[in-house]
């Protein structure tokens, strides 16, 4: 595979950094990962709601991709949306991430990957604020997007 390069926002560094694209077979990956999260982040599964531990993490920090450390989240955009998975109201930069719609499950949502490695994060939804004022799952101000991200797919540092 030739070596590409990508820009992705450096959180500690606080720029945009280029760094080399992560390209491995389902089989490297496979090797590399845990059961539950080549499942998720290259099967594209999705894990039980409820049972990720990064559910419960308030305190300050990062959270990033399991298989490549990009920065995908700052814990200051974490929010309970009480849909059973991490739910984050917007990503450290839309360079690290990419979308791709996702017409599976009988619906139309986007998907979520990593942009430096390709893992499955979960899907955004553009829920209206007026929807997470209500108590319903949705994404609180400003963006009133809701990131709903297998928490298998994150690591997280705190700061």
């Amino acid at each position: 595979m030739a070596d590409s390069k990508i820009k992705i926002f450096d959180a500690e560094l606080n720029k945009e950094i280029l760094v080399d694209k992560i390209e491995r077979s389902n089989e490297e990956w496979k090797e590399i990962l845990t059961l539950e999260q080549y499942e998720v982040t290259v099967k594209r599964g999705t894990e039980k709601p409820g049972t990720c531990a990064l559910l419960e993490i308030k305190s300050e920090g990062i959270f990033k991709c399991v298989r490549c450390d990009t920065d995908l989240f700052y814990s200051k955009t974490k929010f309970e949306s009480g849909t059973g998975w991490p739910s984050f109201f917007s990503p450290i930069s839309q360079l690290n991430i990419k979308t791709s719609p996702d017409y599976s499950a009988g619906m139309v949502r986007t998907e979520v990957f990593c942009a430096r490695c390709d893992a499955h994060l979960g899907h955004i939804f553009d829920d209206l604020p007026e929807t997470y004022r209500s108590g319903r799952a949705g994404g609180p101000p400003p963006t009133g997007k809701r990131y709903c991200i297998n928490g298998i797919a994150l690591k997280f540092i705190p700061k």
